[in-house]
């Protein structure tokens, strides 16, 4: 991953119950790019985002405690349709398997649910129109399409 000086990085931390499962399943499922790795955390960028993976088995909720907790990334079709094949062809179960919501009209989207093997849910959202579905003004350089441009960066 490139980062620039001046760009911001975002980032979360996320418990996990085994730091050496959850990090075959970020680099080698996801497809995240490996950052440092220490005894008892490891980073990985998921698509721009800086997220670091803790060894901390206590702090891993139940699915109850969880409620909507999540975290994802919204992609663009192409990407979103390669992400999707790669959960399917390393067996991942989904949470929530992939849908359409809103089909044919400009708020149209794709998503789909999966865990991480501590349960730590991620969304994958593709839209139609972005701009539309979010409610965010459009940039008069924005591409008419938003959702079918090469605009992400990868994991």
């Amino acid at each position: 991953m490139t980062v620039r000086p001046d760009e911001p990085i975002l980032h979360i931390s996320l418990p996990v119950r085994d730091l050496g499962e959850a990090r075959r399943f970020y680099v080698d499922v996801l497809g995240c790019e490996l950052g440092r790795v220490r005894e008892q955390y490891v980073d990985v960028f998921f698509f721009g985002c800086h997220v670091t993976l803790h060894q901390r088995p206590t702090e891993v909720l139940s699915s109850d405690q969880r409620g909507v907790r999540h975290f994802g990334v919204t992609l663009v079709e192409a990407q979103w349709n390669e992400l999707i094949d790669r959960l399917r062809a390393s067996a991942t179960p989904f949470v929530r398997d992939p849908t359409t919501d809103y089909a044919g009209t400009p708020r149209e989207q794709r998503k789909a649910m999966v865990a991480d093997p501590s349960g730590n849910a991620i969304e994958i959202k593709t839209y139609r129109d972005r701009w539309t579905a979010l409610e965010l003004p459009r940039s008069p350089s924005a591409p008419e399409t938003p959702g079918s441009a090469a605009s992400s960066t990868g994991p």
